[in-house]
């Protein structure tokens, strides 16, 4: 199962780190790559409106992804908390109640939005001519939706039982499965879009096939056990309540990239139509390399603050914080750099370089990029504040970066900027926020250094 022994109180900060930094990364990677080859495969075999169309849907999924996150890292951080308090018990309740109850409120989500197609897609800001198409892509992954919800938040208790290579193989497996039926399904067998979303469910369904295999084994500390829905009414309650609370703030930024891809959306088709709406689907599909990499960094530094916070170690507190927001700045720089130097290129990735979306993503791209250090920092920082059980703090960032600094630059910036000011709109969000996260930093008890 590759999984070996992870002293999160005494390891070196810096060896714990990379010990589950690398393979949360990799795996994260790969899940990136899931994201994206659906879109290189849609763009060049289905054109740039089925491009659009997925783009449309994507709110759908990110909304279920944003429920795994929550439970996945609101159930980790009490679960890290409870081992290093020696109540292992205790985090096998956590867990158990993070995926049981977020895969059966994602069921009943999606019989919901199966129910109600048209004013689903419509919500979404779905134009009547990339409705068939949309329609199409939806039915083909919504179902599964939950599935893939499982994938990412078993894997937060996956890694904290000590097995973060066992995670990133899931991940990498259900990538593969992916790439390879994205191909069959819409070249040779030419099932069109649906073939798309399909090869999409299954890859992230064998996924989670895996880790839930993991987790049922009893002879793991981390494993599932019976939740009781009559007899502890108050305690389940208790728990929702407790794991939701710690791990809204997660939701809340997948939510930011649905409310991101919807105003965006509705915002590029105001000024520059279908064309517009599909080179910044384009963008969609690349920005997940820059968030996946930064929440990578936070997942990792999320166990190593929890368990350190349960048993009052706030010198290993802020090591790992220091390292994390290094590396995400790190990384954050090098993908820029990738993205401002060859924006072209990666636009020729999904359309056809003579086609109007192809002209207005590699324009668009290097100004796009300005977001990637910004949003870095203020991940981590969301990341941290959660760790410590501090979720109003990091929900405030997140709503700041999410919703209230990027509504206004997408209404703002376009009245002055034109096509440049609706690609700088995510970069001035996150950049303001970034200055108030400083801000904020400075005046938190939290945060000031001790032993």
């Amino acid at each position: 199962m590759s999984k070996s022994s992870i002293d999160y109180g005494n390891e070196p900060i810096g060896k714990l780190f990379s010990r589950l930094f690398f393979p949360t990364v990799a795996g994260m990677m790969f899940s990136v790559l899931l994201i994206i080859t659906d879109g290189i495969f849609v763009g060049n075999g289905l054109g740039s409106d089925a491009l659009a169309a997925v783009n449309i849907v994507a709110p759908i999924w990110t909304f279920g992804t944003g429920i795994g996150l929550m439970f996945g890292m609101g159930g980790s951080i009490i679960s890290s908390i409870s081992l290093s308090q020696g109540m292992p018990n205790k985090a096998r309740y956590y867990m158990s109640v993070s995926l049981i109850i977020s895969t059966a409120f994602l069921v009943l989500c999606s019989a919901a939005i199966l129910m109600f197609p048209h004013t689903s897609l419509t919500l979404l800001g779905c134009s009547e001519n990339l409705m068939p198409q949309a329609r199409l892509y939806m039915f083909g992954f919504v179902p599964f939706s939950a599935s893939n919800a499982f994938l990412v938040s078993s894997s937060f208790f996956v890694r904290l039982d000590g097995a973060p290579k066992y995670a990133m193989i899931c991940s990498i497996i259900a990538a593969i499965i992916n790439f390879v039926l994205d191909y069959l399904f819409i070249f040779p067998f030419q099932f069109g879009i649906m073939g798309a979303a399909i090869a999409t469910s299954i890859g992230s369904l064998i996924g989670a096939i895996m880790t839930l295999a993991y987790l049922s084994r009893h002879s793991h500390q981390l494993h599932f056990q019976s939740i009781s829905f009559k007899k502890s009414g108050i305690r389940l309650a208790h728990a929702i309540k407790r794991i939701c609370t710690l791990g809204f703030p997660s939701f809340l930024g997948e939510l930011a990239l649905s409310f991101m891809m919807l105003v965006g959306n509705i915002v590029f088709m105001s000024y520059l139509g279908e064309n517009g709406v599909a080179a910044f689907s384009i963008a969609c599909y690349f920005f997940p390399i820059i968030f996946m990499v930064d929440s990578a960094i936070a997942q990792s530094a999320q166990p190593i603050i929890s368990y350190n916070y349960g048993i009052h170690n706030r010198k290993r507190i802020f090591s790992a914080t220091r390292i994390a927001i290094t590396s995400a700045v790190a990384c954050s720089l090098v993908i820029f750099g990738v993205t401002y130097l060859y924006s072209n290129e990666i636009a020729s990735l999904f359309v056809d370089t003579s086609s109007a979306a192809h002209s207005i993503a590699s324009a668009g791209f290097p100004i796009y990029a300005l977001c990637f250090v910004p949003c870095a920092i203020n991940i981590v920082a969301v990341m941290y504040f959660q760790s410590i059980e501090q979720s109003g703090i990091a929900m405030i960032i997140t709503i700041m970066r999410g919703f209230l600094f990027l509504g206004l630059a997408y209404w703002i910036l376009p009245i002055y900027y034109g096509s440049d000011g609706i690609w700088l709109a995510v970069p001035a969000g996150e950049a303001i926020t970034c200055i108030a996260v400083f801000f904020i930093a400075l005046c938190s008890p939290s945060t000031q250094q001790g032993k």
